[in-house]
């Protein structure tokens, strides 16, 4: 019983940092279109 809770939890903790990961990386690639449209308003 013990081993399966802990496996769900690991398993759980896998899958959310790597949804986790993704938000962030497509936060960044947001933030970095924001800046480039910045720049170009700029020029």
């Amino acid at each position: 019983m013990v081993k399966k809770l802990v496996l769900a939890l690991v398993a759980g903790g896998i899958v959310f940092s790597a949804a986790a990961c993704n938000t962030v990386k497509g936060a960044g690639r947001d933030v970095e279109s924001v800046g480039k449209a910045g720049e170009d308003a700029i020029k």
